[in-house]
């Protein structure tokens, strides 16, 4: 039987997108896997697999086979990142230095100086020159004889060439080309190391989150103080929190009071005010007393940490767009070592000068690098989603990027998303000269006794009057009708028109008004005597109405689906100016409307708690779930808005727009650079007098890469 499997690895050793298209051929190919996808941005591979076939060692095997490696944590590979980056920025110094003083020899006589040859000398700062860069030929010949050849290989060979024909040119009088080997490195070199500068600034959210959390914690064992790493600290541990300290882990306050800043978690600047029963979560700050809670969540479990999981797979994945690059991708570098060769063999028959049909299929070689093309789209999206973040929008997959800003029918849920999901009593209907108050205690009486949503707005509202409630000798719940219970030996009912069957033409014209203006109704029976009818309201969240004018604006669809009665949907629609709605649905009728209104032109989006609406969540193209920070772990949504706020959703879909504009950008970059630049550097245009230089051809590719990746740092500054 299969047993499948999901695991994600970091790859090291992956510089451009060859390496991580062939990284993951070399996946796709092995006995039982299904689907691998390798992220060059975020140096990782996610697996498909079966367990019975596939195991980490031949996943390890199989990937060290193509050249790379697997880094075992996270905190290695940046570690090894941090010593490599340092170790190259040595010996870019070192390369810097000695291609200028090779390039005052070589040229220095163009400029007047009276410098001696010295070819000699040339070769061997080419030569210390290509030490510096000795893993562009460790990485480079070892992909190219794996048959997987990557930019490394490029510069490699090109490099490799040129220093081998300016060796025997000493000896034959031929012109040099030392100059143009250092210059290629060192220019290479800068490129990578600024942008590496410039790939770990996209990284910033995660870091800036992951230092969130305080290192120690001070927990009370055995009645003593003492203060410990963080990493210590177990689920039943009691910390204690003084004012301004962080919170260390999530868990339930058990002593004290005070306001808790928690707008790294929920975005709102106002402090929360929390008591003895209330959840805290880590991360967040205390803001006046001292308080003891008892930990709950500690390490991967939290809440801070499920969010940080949650941007690392969204910048670990790969949008649909993606796919064009990577099928260019895999076979790039294949094709560019077929035109070096063709453009060497075609100058060569038309001017027999093997120098400059070599400086020719050189720059070739040297401008083709693919980084820009492999990093086009996941940079933005590892950008995107931690901005996305910061905002309190979290992506579960890069897809949702893509697809959000496509969308053309909004579905919503009403209860907890259009409205606060707070029920209130606002009206109470006496009949035959019955006392409001009397209605109010022995229905609140009833309802004490249950915890649904309807019944505590009816609790609340006899609470603010001081209405002493009476004790109820009996008590029974009959589901989806009301409450039945015996008071003082009197019968009642309270419940919609399913329970109470003898209702007379004025109470039930009083309760279709109330309902067609949005109340649920609940009539009070005494000994089969109608008295009373309440009306409960739940109270429309304020960014509702901002949302639905903003769909209506850009002629988007919007449909209400709710469980409650025709009249209150009706009446909700009518508030909101939602196009259509539809009431009284389970469910599955949820899920299954949706599915009916997903066509080839239509993309849907369902927003809703997270909880109730799991199923309806699930079948549209997009899932959006306005839910609280500890709900995070448990959404089946494809986009959690931790805010709880709907104008939220404006905000991810203009970041959905603005991401998938920054990717076209850099697509297009990528495509026309290589589209242009390649056909310049084979010689196409010499009769133009447009042509390029193997020195000039690093720059121009060194420049390339980098445009890619600052351009997509520009959605750091989205607001």
């Amino acid at each position: 039987m299969d047993k499948k499997t999901h695991s994600e690895v970091i790859v090291g050793g992956m510089e451009c997108a060859a390496c991580s298209a062939a990284v993951e051929r070399a996946l796709k190919r092995m006995d039982g896997v299904d689907n691998a996808s390798v992220n060059l941005a975020s140096e990782t591979a996610t697996i498909d697999y079966d367990a019975t076939k596939v195991n980490d060692e031949k996943i390890k095997a199989t990937i060290e086979k193509a050249g790379y490696s697997i880094v075992d944590k996270e905190e290695d590979i940046e570690e090894e990142k941090s010593k490599t980056h340092s170790t190259r920025k040595i010996l870019l110094i070192i390369s810097i230095v000695l291609t200028s003083i090779l390039m005052v020899i070589a040229m220095g006589p163009m400029f007047g100086l009276k410098i001696p040859k010295l070819p000699f000398v040339q070769m061997v700062l080419a030569f210390l020159v290509m030490l510096c860069g000795y893993h562009f030929f460790t990485k480079g010949f070892k992909t190219l004889f794996h048959l997987q050849p990557n930019m490394d290989s490029l510069v490699a060979i090109a490099t490799s060439a040129s220093f081998i024909f300016s060796t025997v040119s000493i000896f034959t009088n031929s012109p040099l080309y030392f100059d143009g080997v250092a210059m290629i490195i060192t220019l290479v070199k800068l490129g990578k190391y600024l942008e590496f500068g410039s790939k770990e600034k996209t990284k910033d959210a995660i870091k800036s989150l992951m230092k969130l959390t305080p290192e120690t914690a001070t927990v009370i064992r055995n009645g003593l103080e003492s203060v410990i790493n963080i990493k210590r600290v177990v689920v039943g541990d009691i910390i204690l929190i003084k004012p301004g300290e962080k919170l260390p882990v999530d868990g339930v306050i058990i002593e004290g009071k005070t306001a808790i800043d928690e707008s790294m978690l929920s975005g709102e600047s106002v402090a929360v005010y929390k008591e003895t029963g209330d959840k805290v979560y880590a991360a967040t700050i205390n803001t006046t007393g001292a308080i003891t809670y008892k930990a709950t969540e500690v390490g991967n479990d939290t809440a801070l940490a499920n969010i940080i999981k949650l941007v690392k797979q969204a910048q670990g994945s790969k949008a649909p767009i993606a796919r064009v690059a990577d099928q260019v991708s895999g076979i790039f570098v294949p094709i560019v070592l077929l035109i070096s060769i063709a453009t060497f063999v075609t100058w060569y028959l038309l001017s027999k000068d093997i120098g400059y049909s070599l400086s020719k299929s050189v720059s070739v070689l040297v401008i083709a690098c693919p980084c820009s093309l492999g990093l086009a789209t996941p940079i933005a999206i590892m950008v995107a989603s931690g901005k996305g973040a910061k905002l309190g929008i979290l992506f579960r997959d890069a897809k949702e990027l893509e697809v959000l800003q496509k969308v053309n029918h909004f579905m919503f849920d009403k209860t907890g998303t259009l409205t606060k999901g707070e029920l209130q009593l606002y009206s109470i209907i006496t009949f035959d000269n019955y006392d409001k108050d009397e209605a109010l205690k022995i229905a609140a009486s009833m309802e004490n006794n249950s915890e649904h949503p309807i019944s505590k707005a009816i609790v609340n509202k006899a609470k603010e009057s001081n209405l002493e409630l009476l004790k109820c000798e009996e008590f029974n719940v009959v589901m989806g009708q009301g409450v039945v219970s015996t008071i003082n030996s009197k019968n009642y009912k309270i419940g919609n028109d399913k329970l109470i069957k003898n209702i007379d033409s004025i109470q039930n014209e009083e309760n279709i008004n109330l309902q067609k203006d949005g109340f649920t109704t609940l009539f009070l029976e005494e000994d089969g005597k109608i008295i009373a009818l309440f009306g409960v309201k739940d109270t429309i969240r304020d960014e509702s109405y901002e949302l639905i004018q903003y769909l209506n604006d850009n002629n988007i669809k919007s449909t209400l689906l709710t469980g409650d009665n025709e009249n209150t949907a009706k009446s909700l629609a009518n508030e909101l100016k939602i196009n259509e709605y539809k009431a009284a649905l389970l469910p599955d009728e949820k899920e299954a409307f949706i599915k009916s209104k997903k066509t080839k032109n239509t993309m849907t989006a369902m927003i809703g708690d997270g909880i109730n609406d799991a199923p309806a969540l699930s079948s549209a193209d997009i899932g959006i779930a306005v839910a609280k920070a500890s709900d995070v772990a448990k959404e089946s949504a494809s986009i959690v808005l931790i805010n709880g706020s709907l104008k939220d959703v404006i905000t991810a879909r203009r970041l959905s727009k603005a991401t998938m504009r920054n990717i076209k950008q850099n697509l297009f970059w990528a495509f026309f650079y290589n589209t242009v630049s390649i056909p310049i550097a084979a010689g196409l245009f010499v009769k133009f007098n447009l042509q390029l230089t193997p020195a000039l051809a690093a720059l121009c590719m060194s420049f390339s890469s980098l445009f890619v990746v600052t351009n997509a740092l520009r959605l750091n500054r989205f607001k």
